[in-house]
């Protein structure tokens, strides 16, 4: 379930509550179940895949592409898989943990471990949002905003395009003036109540 975080310590966790404060940025949210398959739950509990094993998580989550390919207009997708180990781990986070834009969305459907995305609104406050499994985001492109992970450094997620360059960050040199303490905290430790 997603968290979402303001400035003032508020924090909702119910869907309906969360659309509603980032309705203003037109950013969409969505719970999206993973349907059934035998052999997805050991490949997103695998730290690294192969080339033959993303393929077959993208063929588990295809009805979703087909869905957002018709709705959106998504060309191509890929699958994003990073762990501890991973060896672009931190070039990625140093890469998108600024506020930035993009010229195209930027669509992600987390399969396995979660994220974070920090907004700002228009009012120049600032809120941050831990997306979990099987939730997709949309956010809006120009939308002016930072990624990073949480502290367990694991997420498998599908990564949706419709140009080569979207996703490149156009950094608008706002400073990130809020950091929510619950997105540094692990999933297992919130789980805890630490």
């Amino acid at each position: 379930m997603a968290i979402l975080q303001l400035e003032d310590g508020t924090i909702y966790t119910n869907l309906a509550e969360i659309t509603r404060e980032l309705a203003h940025l037109n950013i969409q949210l969505k719970r999206c179940p993973v349907r059934k398959n035998l052999e997805l739950p050991g490949l997103l509990e695998q730290d690294i895949l192969n080339i033959v094993e993303k393929e077959q998580v993208l063929a588990a989550v295809s009805n979703h592409f087909r869905e957002v390919k018709r709705s959106a207009g998504y060309m191509w997708r890929d699958l994003l898989v990073l762990h501890p180990g991973s060896f672009s781990l931190y070039a990625l986070i140093t890469h998108f943990d600024r506020c930035h834009i993009h010229t195209d969305d930027e669509a992600l459907y987390i399969l396995a471990g979660e994220c974070i995305f920090g907004f700002v609104r228009p009012d120049g406050s600032q809120v941050e949002l831990i997306v979990q499994p099987e939730e997709y985001i949309n956010v809006p492109g120009g939308t002016e905003h930072w990624f990073s992970l949480t502290a367990s450094f694991n997420i498998k997620a599908v990564r949706y395009f419709t140009t080569a360059g979207g996703w490149t960050p156009h950094y608008t040199n706002t400073e990130i003036s809020f950091r929510q303490s619950v997105a540094k905290r692990s999933k297992g430790d919130r789980e805890l109540g630490l």
